[in-house]
Formats: C-alpha cells, sequence, structure tokens
C-alpha cells in the first residue's frame, strides 16, 4: 500500500504551498500532506493533514489519483493525490510558520514557470493533470541521481481511493518494491 498523501489547496488562481523545513525536498514548495497512519483511509489521512497543517476545514476535497515514483538510488513509492477548493475570497493570511515549514499562497503561473527551481520537480507536470482532467491518473515518476528524468500518466479508477480490494490490484505492478 501507498504511504503518503498530498493535496494542493485551490483558491482562485492561487495554490496554497508548503515550504518544507524537513526532508523530502526540504527548502522546496509542495503541497500538503504526509504519512496515512495504521488502518487510515486515503481520504481520512487527507483530512486529518489539512487540518493538522493548515487548520482550514472548509473545502471541496477531489480525488485526483496517485504521484507513484521509482529511482536509482530508491525504491518506488507513491501517494494519494487530492485538490481541495475553496472559494476564491476564502481569507487565509499568509506568510504563515507551522511545523513543517511555512505556507504561503502561490500564482499558477509562477508555479508552472519553467525558470522555478524553488517547487517539487514533478509539480509543474502533474498539477495541470490533477486541475485540468475531470479522470483520475497515475503519474510514474523516474528519476534518476535525484534528477526527475520522465513523467508517465496513466489514467486510473476513482475507486482506488475507496476500495482497498481495487488498489491492492492496481499496485500489485509495484507490489515487490513499494514499501509495506
Amino acid at each position: 500500500m501507498l504511504k503518503y498523501n498530498i493535496c494542493f489547496i485551490k483558491r482562485g488562481e492561487e495554490i496554497l504551498l508548503l515550504n518544507r523545513e524537513k526532508a523530502s525536498w526540504m527548502g522546496c514548495w509542495n503541497g500538503i500532506g504526509g504519512k496515512l497512519d495504521s488502518l487510515e483511509t486515503p481520504r481520512a489521512a487527507m483530512i486529518r493533514e489539512l487540518e493538522e497543517e493548515t487548520g482550514i476545514q472548509a473545502y471541496s476535497l477531489h480525488f485526483k489519483g496517485l504521484v507513484t515514483w521509482k529511482g536509482d538510488d530508491f525504491d518506488y513509492g507513491g501517494m494519494y493525490a487530492y485538490i481541495a477548493e475553496v472559494p476564491p475570497d476564502f481569507e487565509y493570511p499568509t506568510p504563515r510558520k507551522t511545523d513543517e515549514g511555512i505556507l504561503d499562497w502561490k500564482k499558477i503561473d509562477w508555479i508552472m514557470n519553467a525558470d522555478n527551481a524553488g517547487i517539487v520537480s514533478n509539480i509543474p507536470v502533474t498539477l495541470p493533470y490533477m486541475l485540468n482532467q475531470a479522470s483520475c491518473f497515475d503519474h510514474h515518476c523516474l528519476y534518476k541521481l535525484d534528477k526527475l528524468l520522465e513523467i508517465v500518466h496513466s489514467e486510473v479508477s476513482p475507486s482506488l481511493e475507496t476500495n482497498e480490494t481495487d488498489r491492492v490490484i492496481y499496485l500489485e505492478k509495484y507490489a515487490s518494491k513499494i514499501e509495506a
């Protein structure tokens, strides 16, 4: 099973990002997320992480698929991906210091800018799918020497979020490679 989740909170043309103070991706802007607790569903874990990391409770949460990865110097892994939408006039002052790092609203064009070296490398490629596609995808990221080489986007069933049997069957292709 996958151990992690990530969420991009959208307010109009902005996304709430976290500049992480801890590994992994320390010093880079990333989505909100974390580790699933034992026996926790992906959605329950995401709701808990959003509350713990931002305090935001009023949003519309959408499952958008998976982000999986493999590198030449690390094992297969992955996370459940979500978009949470808040109204364009939602008040949430930033920057805001947290235990995890600094939260701040960033314009979507800033996030997607090819010259932006401060964002986690897969986000400019995967976020447009999450924001603009109704379907769910597995965004499988391949890394070499910690550099993103390629992302393969495969459409997946939304049932991967809620149906454990569907998740197990889908993830069998990674079964011997994903951390248990």
